[in-house]
């Protein structure tokens, strides 16, 4: 109710004004009506502000038209304006209107039937809204005097009225792209002064019924994507003023109708993907109109018939996905407007038509077919050409060079073929060529260093080739490249550095081949999958798990004569005076190992404190009502108590805590958790270090706590005060109400997954939380799901931050704990540990939260990494997969891939390769910003 409170009282204001002002003597219906139909309106970019209550009519003002007579409103066009709200029974006091235009907006509630009441009423468009419900019995039958209407792209359901024929003197009815159901009513026939009928994009049912053919003004017909069966009436050649036919993606099904053949004036004849059957009739050359003729997708069969030869007109052929036979007909040759031919996926034989390349075509698709014969292009007539695709064939010979003088190629795809020979120099012509695969065939030789001249390649597939030498350097110009396959051919040689400059590059395989040397840095191949890199046995580097030699210090071994003060002249020493001679990398070896032993020596003692700690603390008596107690023969002077409010402590400090298990909150690296309630009722969040004796001397401790305390962020956890003794400390932090992130993500019900939406407001704090840490010299150090807290609206609390600052003695003790979100430079103690770390720790973190998956899965006999299973999705481009099931779809893919592809480039194994934080929660904002309409930043509790 409180959002229809302010329309109501501008309206209530607004008969007040007019009843006791002079306005009431001129102020006409037509400002009336408008004023109050814009009282219902929400105007986001202000469109309406010159409708004003002081003008005497509405001609002036936008989106209104008015007769120059009368000064009545006669058009009301509002389209595009961004308007929302419900359509208002102050329309009807237009009782001049003729059209009503308000397309492409975001009107709500359900269709007002006395809308169609207005007699002068001509033209009605309410399509591109969000209108819903049912379409009301009663609605047509008001629109007597209507010549269009479009209620096209809403969401209606429901079946179309049987009465739709009493509006019979429509010229043009849209009902497409809604979500209507059931059969087509027959009486809709009957309509014989419409021209154009769309009710394509629904869910109708059911046969077409016979009796079209009264509709004998029809022009266009769109019955597509719906559920339609049955055969195609033999009555639908009677239309005979017809022009264009899309009956596509039904389940329709039988031979076509002959009455077809007297559709002379047809442009239009779509039947794709349906289940039609038979050969296609001779008679189909009679349709001389046709323009587009699209059978694909079917189950067509048979030769094609030579009159196809006839159809002079037709600029666009598909017979896609059929079973065709035969050879192409030589009479297609005189198709002289031909534009763009598709016969792939049929049966056909014989060999590539010369003709095809004398026509002025534009496509010419005839892959997955039993083509044969060499590929011969005379170049004088094709110089339009922009797709030639021969895939999939059997077609052999030298690779056809005259197809470098097409300089509009844009795609040549000729891969598993027989095709040998080489790959011609004069391709470096092809300046427009965008995808080059030749995969799958039998070439040889290199791969000439004149590609390099393709400035427009955004893909190159050449493998499963025979393919030589190494890969030109001159291939670092290509800076468009986004897809390169070299796999299994016999290449050679090391990769050219500047490969890793390339800007847009998302896959790039050379596996199966003999490449040596170490890899590109920079970009991609900073995320490289190893299954692009495979069976190269020389390669090196760290994503290979291959050392290169280069980059390890040469062995130097000492000269056993420099032992002596003078050179000896005894071929060998006697045995009790052998000395035992070691290299340098010996030596190292021995005393890394040394080092090792003695770090695991004294881990083990710490981890021994650690537990004789913990079992202390869980001998100590556990109180039965009070979460916390003060133990009667402790000094209560022994420990200190501070709470960042500046407010007394609401519980008396005590040297020595006895904590009630069944309040425990949960576990981890750091030490439990447990739930405490204050005098005053309000809940709070007591961890229990339990690597005490790893902690900082008092002093330094209590600052590193105060400067913790400072820290205030949305997404961060507030920590609200300590307490400190020699032999206890805890960290006081608010109480966040809904769980963990890891709960939610793994352990919550099939039935309440996190939705998208939701997943995206928890990726986005996580980040604005890191990027203040961050800002503020604070690194998290132990980023996981578990250590993301929601609250009551869902939004992540970031917990744990900054307490390895506090505890330097634990050095990386904790990592037992964050197995899989680890940044590889924590298993070297040579690299200091940066926020770089932490945005690794982050990359798994949205991995984890847009899959549903864990970090690590431990199978039968392997280990699973998420970071490495998806990175392998994303190059073959089936990333999508990997989005939490439970999800069902209900996710936006322009957010889910640029999303998964940034925690990716956020877990490159190179530090320096990774964005800082900042710069990730500006990713996200333009991921977000990037879909069109603005969504808010935090959803109601």
């Amino acid at each position: 109710m409180s959002t229809l409170l302010p329309p109501l009282l501008f309206f209530f204001f607004l008969l007040l004004f007019l009843l006791t002002s002079s306005a009431f003597l001129t102020l006409n219906d037509d400002v009336l009506g408008l004023l109050v139909f814009k009282a219902y309106l929400k105007d986001p970019n202000k469109k309406l502000e010159s409708w004003n209550e002081d003008d005497e009519n509405t001609c002036n003002w936008l989106g209104v038209k008015c007769d120059t007579n009368t000064n009545r409103t006669v058009e009301l066009a509002l389209d595009g304006f961004s308007l929302s709200g419900k359509l208002d029974r102050g329309l009807l006091q237009l009782q001049s209107l003729q059209t009503l235009s308000l397309s492409r907006n975001n009107f709500s509630g359900e269709l007002n039937a006395d809308l169609l009441q207005l007699k002068s009423l001509r033209s009605v468009d309410l399509s591109h809204n969000s209108l819903s419900g049912s379409i009301p019995d009663e609605f047509f039958e008001q629109c007597r005097y209507l010549r269009f209407l479009s209620l096209a792209s809403n969401k209606l359901y429901g079946e179309i009225p049987s009465n739709v024929d009493s509006c019979s003197t429509l010229g043009a009815l849209n009902l497409s792209s809604n979500l209507l159901s059931g059969s087509l009513p027959k009486k809709m026939w009957s309509l014989n002064a419409l021209r154009s009928l769309d009710l394509s994009h629904n869910s109708l049912t059911g046969e077409i019924p016979a009796g079209v053919s009264l509709m004998f003004n029809l022009r266009s017909l769109s019955l597509r994507r719906n559920q339609l069966s049955g055969k195609l009436p033999e009555d639908f050649g009677f239309c005979f003023l017809l022009k264009s036919i899309d009956v596509g993606e039904n389940l329709l099904s039988g031979n076509l109708p002959s009455s077809l053949q007297k559709l002379s004036l047809c442009s239009f004849l779509l039947l794709d993907t349906n289940s039609f059957t038979g050969e296609l009739p001779t008679w189909v050359g009679e349709m001389k109109s046709l323009q587009v003729l699209d059978l694909s997708n079917n189950q067509f069969s048979g030769w094609l018939p030579d009159s196809i030869g006839d159809l002079q007109a037709l600029e666009k052929l598909n017979f896609s996905k059929n079973e065709f036979t035969g050879s192409v007909p030589e009479s297609m040759a005189d198709s002289k407007s031909l534009l763009d031919v598709d016969l792939s996926q049929n049966l056909l034989t014989g060999n590539v038509p010369s003709w095809f390349f004398e026509l002025k075509l534009r496509k010419i698709v005839i892959s997955e077919n039993r083509m044969s014969g060499t590929i011969r292009i005379p170049t004088m007539n094709s110089s339009s050409l922009v797709v030639i695709d021969l895939s999939s064939n059997s077609f052999s010979g030298n690779f056809p060079i005259e197809i470098s003088a097409i300089h509009s190629l844009q795609l040549l795809n000729l891969s598993f073929n027989k095709i040998s020979g080489f790959i011609p120099t004069n391709l470096g012509e092809m300046k427009s060529i965008e995808v080059l695969d030749l995969s799958g065939n039998l070439l040889g030789g290199i791969i000439p260093p004149e590609i390099g001249g393709c400035a427009s390649l955004t893909s190159l597939n050449l493998s499963q080739n025979n393919l030589t030498g190494s890969i030109p350097s001159s291939m670092n110009n290509l800076t468009n490249l986004q897809h390169v396959d070299l796999s299994s051919n016999k290449l050679n040689g090391t990769l050219p550095n500047q490969l890793g400059d390339l800007p847009h590059l998302l896959s790039f395989n050379i596996s199966h081949n003999n490449f040596s040397g170490e890899l590109p840095i920079g970009n991609f191949f900073n995320t490289i999958s190893p299954s692009s890199l495979s069976h190269n046995p020389n390669l090196c580097g760290g994503i290979v798990n291959r050392s290169c030699r280069s980059v390890l210090p040469k062995p130097i071994v000492f000269n056993p004569n420099s032992w002596f003060s003078k050179p000896s002249t005894s071929p060998a020493l006697p045995t009790h005076h052998k000395k035992i001679i070691l290299s340098i990398s010996a030596l190292l070896a021995i005393a890394a190992a040394a080092i090792i032993a003695l770090g695991v020596i004294t881990i083990s003692i710490l981890n021994l404190r650690v537990q004789a700690s913990v079992a202390i603390s869980a001998a100590a008596p556990q109180p039965s009502d009070d979460f916390i107690s003060q133990s009667p023969t402790t000094d209560t002077d022994s420990g200190k108590l501070v709470m960042f409010s500046g407010e007394e402590p609401e519980f008396s400090p005590a040297a020595h805590l006895l904590f009630n298990n069944d309040c425990e909150l949960g576990r981890g690296g750091f030490g439990a958790v447990y739930k405490a309630v204050l005098q005053d009722g309000r809940p709070v969040a007591i961890k229990k270090l339990t690597v005490s004796s790893l902690v900082k001397s008092q002093d330094e401790f209590e600052r590193e706590a105060k400067n913790l305390g400072k820290i205030q962020h949305p997404n961060l956890v507030k920590l609200e005060g300590y307490y400190w003794t020699p032999s206890l400390q805890l960290l006081i932090y608010e109480h966040v109400t809904h769980g963990n992130l890891y709960d939610h993500l793994h352990e919550s019900s099939e039935s309440n997954p996190l939705s998208w939406r939701q997943r995206f407001n928890i990726i986005s704090g996580i980040a604005e939380s890191l990027a203040y840490l961050h800002k503020h010299g604070v690194i998290h150090y132990n980023l996981k799901s578990t250590n993301v807290l929601l609250d009551s609206c869902g939004d992540p609390k970031v917990a744990d931050y900054g307490l390895a600052k506090m505890l330097p003695m634990l050095d990386r003790f904790v990592l037992s704990s964050k197995i899989g979100y680890m940044a590889p430079e924590f298993g070297c103690r040579s690299v200091r540990i940066t926020e770089k770390s932490d945005v690794y720790g982050f990359g798994v973190l949205v991995l984890e939260i847009v899959t549903g998956r864990r970090p690590l899965e431990y199978m039968e006999d392997d280990v699973v990494v998420l970071c490495d299973i998806v990175r392998v999705a994303m190059e073959e481009g089936g990333v999508e997969e990997y989005v939490d099931g439970r999800l069902r779809g209900n996710f936006p893919e322009e957010e889910s891939a640029p999303v998964i592809k940034l925690g990716l480039i956020c877990t490159s194994r190179v530090p320096s390769s990774r964005p800082d934080m900042a710069e990730v929660v500006d990713m996200l904002q333009l991921i977000r910003c990037g879909q069109g309409s603005r969504r808010r930043e935090e959803e109601l509790c």
